[in-house]
């Protein structure tokens, strides 16, 4: 007998690419289970099942920064206790940071993909699952957008949750909306403007020799990247990425916010009469709207 489960819950994090650099994404799991009824005639309770394995991927993956340790550009040390250092080795965009160590999620690959998440979500689950739960299948996929979206990393200080971790992301779509008609040249630009981005705020930014780096470190500069150093409940985080793959922004990079920053930006290429409308997403199927 399989039990399935789609649309489970969706993944958001980030990862780390030699080429592309840091990489927002949203996954969403699927799971289908095989084995012997129980007692209940089940093989495994809907209620149960969905709250396990969703409890098991928020505490080992999602809204962590997914690492393929196999990749001899990454470079992680061990600082102070529960701390370490990492580093991507990628020329004048490398990536330094230093962050609990909750903050990682370290995969077993040489690059991160649907596929060696998928291994590594099932590795996590497998021997976490009752005894009469004799097989199990994991799908990652990606929502079916029509339309422009981006990629974008970020972290949000004043939030209790894991969303405060410094580098998780969301693969987004973006509308907008001019006069009531869909804008799809603006959405692209959009797009490409915020492709790979890592949006931060303007009151978490210092210099470089502020942060506490590795050694991997010591070739970078505020000409070349920008710092950014904040403290949440879980610990202070730290983060030194390429001028050239962020974008800093006046204010917290929530959702709303962003929404609101979207729309101030288009606002002033249009005519004073023109009507905005932005609808902005955090990954799968959840967001914020503006109107101007």
């Amino acid at each position: 007998m399989k039990l399935f489960v789609r649309d489970l819950t969706v993944i958001d994090a980030s990862y780390l690419c030699a080429t592309r650099g840091m990489v927002g994404e949203s996954w969403i799991l699927d799971v289908v289970m095989s084995g012997e009824l129980n007692e209940m005639s089940m093989v495994l309770d809907f209620g149960r099942v969905k709250k396990q394995i969703k409890h098991l991927v928020d505490e080992y993956v999602d809204h962590r920064l997914l690492v393929p340790m196999r990749d001899p550009a990454m470079k992680l040390a061990a600082t102070k206790e529960g701390y370490s250092t990492l580093d991507l080795l990628r020329g004048e965009k490398g990536i330094h940071l230093h962050c609990p160590d909750e903050a990682f999620c370290l995969v077993d690959a040489d690059e991160i993909t649907i596929e060696t998440v998928t291994e590594h979500v099932y590795q996590v689950l497998k021997g976490e699952l009752p005894e009469n739960v004799e097989g199990l299948e994991i799908t990652l996929r990606h929502e079916n957008i029509d339309g422009a979206f981006y990629h974008y990393s970020h972290g949000l200080k004043k939030h209790d949750g894991n969303c405060q971790r410094i580098a998780h992301g969301h693969r987004s779509p973006i509308e907008l909306l001019v006069n009531g008609q869909r804008d799809s040249e603006r959405e692209q630009a959009w797009a490409q403007r915020w492709q790979d981005i890592y949006l931060g705020s303007q009151e978490d930014q210092v210099t470089i020799d502020e942060l506490a780096l590795s050694a991997h470190a010591q070739a970078i500069s505020d000409e070349s990247h920008y710092g950014f150093r904040y403290t949440a409940p879980q610990g202070e985080f730290e983060l030194a990425i390429a001028r050239s793959e962020t974008e800093i922004l006046p204010t917290d990079t929530t959702v709303e916010l962003l929404a609101g920053y979207i729309a101030d930006e288009v606002k002033a290429t249009l005519s004073a009469d023109d009507a905005l409308d932005v609808v902005a997403y955090e990954g799968v199927g959840k967001g914020a709207m503006a109107s101007l």
